[in-house]
């Protein structure tokens, strides 16, 4: 058997259902699909069930342990070549493996690891592809989740993995982080000596989060990571990452420099301190204005381009909060990533 595709679970059967019916659809038939439902108190099995007969599908049921201790227990239990790590919430296209199959072919000297990038689907609320955009654009994360545009190297991501059975085995799977495990893994396979590609037509729909609330917790989990990445791996920090905290630092600033104005204008000379009020707004607003613009034309509507206005500040600023207060915990106080972030992070 040529691949297996693993896919953790928690609490979300509709998702899986969605998954399961694009696998069967696939162009190339030869995998199997390991399902790890992860201690859900809304358990997917009933769903699996459906495709029992269509897919080799196998599905396990394990104690809550976080998404990266799950693939590795899907792996233990995979038979392929290769394994795809996926997340629960994307979609494939038709031609998803046959395309990963042809990329692997093209490679003489054969391939340990590789990934893809996501996009969103046509059928996708606004809000949904207002947050794939601000999470894939070169104006937000710098294209480094696998844009044809990229401020940084690529590096797999669990929502679209692939790597050979041995060298997963070989390199002990991901780790007990409980965000940013697939980056440290990602890092892990580069320090052993071996090169991920990017597959660019191998790109999965990805439907992430539905509302804002809940892409602002994900985003700012994302910066806690990233603090504990460089602490695993040091030197792996770039320009890109520090961005977002520089531009959440930056608006902040300039919004507090709008309210001094506002003050000063109140108690001392109105015409003085008139620029204070309104000139710090400028940079935010022409921001905004290429959002919304360069949203707008690749997203085809108007709606998702205002809607990508909010996305991409609750995806920087959120990224920016979360990667503040790792520092403090973990720079300035000195914790552990477990002692810093104890209700987070799984031990």
């Amino acid at each position: 058997m040529k691949y297996s595709v693993v896919v953790p679970v928690y609490n979300r059967p509709d998702e899986v259902d969605e998954l399961l019916e694009s696998l069967c659809s696939q162009t190339l038939q030869d995998f199997e699909v390991l399902i790890v439902e992860d201690g859900s108190k809304k358990p997917c099995k009933d769903v699996c069930d459906k495709y029992a007969g269509i897919l080799d599908l196998h599905y396990y049921y394990k104690d809550n342990s976080g998404p990266g201790q799950s693939r590795n227990y899907g792996v233990e239990h995979a038979k392929g070549e290769y394994v795809i790590i996926l997340d629960s919430d994307v979609v494939l296209p038709t031609s998803y493996l046959a395309n990963v199959e042809s990329a692997i072919s093209h490679q003489p000297s054969g391939i340990a690891a590789f990934g893809g990038s996501d996009a969103s689907h046509p059928s996708f609320t606004p809000v949904q592809k207002a947050i794939s955009y601000s999470m894939t654009s070169f104006f937000t994360t710098g294209g480094i989740r696998g844009g044809k545009k990229k401020l940084d190297k690529f590096y797999p991501r669990s929502f679209n993995m692939g790597i050979r059975r041995d060298v997963y085995l070989q390199l002990g799977g991901f780790s007990k982080m409980r965000f940013g495990e697939d980056i440290d893994f990602s890092y892990r396979i580069v320090e052993a000596g071996y090169q991920p590609l990017l597959f660019s037509d191998a790109w999965v729909w990805h439907k992430r989060r539905t509302d804002f609330r809940k892409f602002f917790r994900q985003v700012y989990n994302s910066g806690i990571a990233r603090i504990n990445l460089e602490k695993r791996h040091p030197g792996t920090m770039k320009l890109v990452h520090l961005l977002p905290t520089v531009f959440t630092v930056g608006v902040i600033g300039l919004i507090l420099l709008s309210a001094v104005g506002r003050a000063l204008m109140h108690y001392v000379d109105h015409d003085q301190f008139y620029w204070m009020c309104f000139a710090p707004w400028l940079p935010i607003l022409l921001y905004s204005l290429i959002i919304l613009i360069d949203s707008t034309i690749q997203n085809k509507s108007l709606k998702v381009g205002l809607l990508s206005v909010p996305a991409a500040f609750v995806q920087l600023m959120g990224y920016g909060c979360g990667f503040i207060e790792a520092w403090w915990k973990r720079c300035v106080q000195g914790k552990d990533e477990f002692q810093a972030f104890e209700k987070t992070f799984y031990q």
